[in-house]
């Protein structure tokens, strides 16, 4: 449980902070509650003593990161909308603030970055710019199946 709990801890933290970072806006805490729990049951579930390959690795990582993205990403559009301000309006009305409620992770980052330049994926008339993101993605959940494959 305890190995399971780290590697949690840590793969959530790393895709947190990079994620707060490359949007420039926080993450309200329940969306990392609920990915720092998917990601714990996970690892306890996969943990064991048989030795896994590069493959086995990469096809449970990429998806799982590009899966935390998802909710990550959906938590900061219903809590936060377009810019960094809450959300105003009815939909605050229709149970958004029990999902929003409970703080911001990595608000100093986003302060950070905010008066930076917009993420590639937002600048007007860059149509390659999810393409590039979702490359990055895969890029990054292969280089991390490698580095977790040479941990095993």
């Amino acid at each position: 449980m305890l190995r399971a709990a780290v590697f949690a801890a840590l793969c959530v933290t790393l895709s947190a902070g990079a994620h707060v970072l490359l949007s420039g806006r926080p993450l309200p805490t329940p969306a990392v509650a609920m990915v720092s729990l998917g990601v714990f049951v996970l690892a306890l579930t996969l943990a064991g003593e048989r030795e896994r390959g590069f493959a086995a690795i990469a096809a449970l990582l990429v998806p799982l990161q590009l899966a935390a993205d998802t909710v990550f990403t959906a938590g900061q559009g219903a809590c936060y909308g377009p810019g960094a301000a809450p959300t105003p309006g009815p939909l605050r009305l229709f149970g958004v603030d029990v999902v929003c409620a409970g703080g911001d992770v990595g608000t100093p980052l986003a302060r950070l970055v905010a008066d930076g330049p917009r993420p590639l994926a937002e600048a007007p008339g860059h149509a390659a710019g999810p393409w590039l993101l979702l490359a990055a993605h895969v890029a990054v959940g292969l280089a991390a199946a490698g580095w977790l494959r040479g941990g095993e």
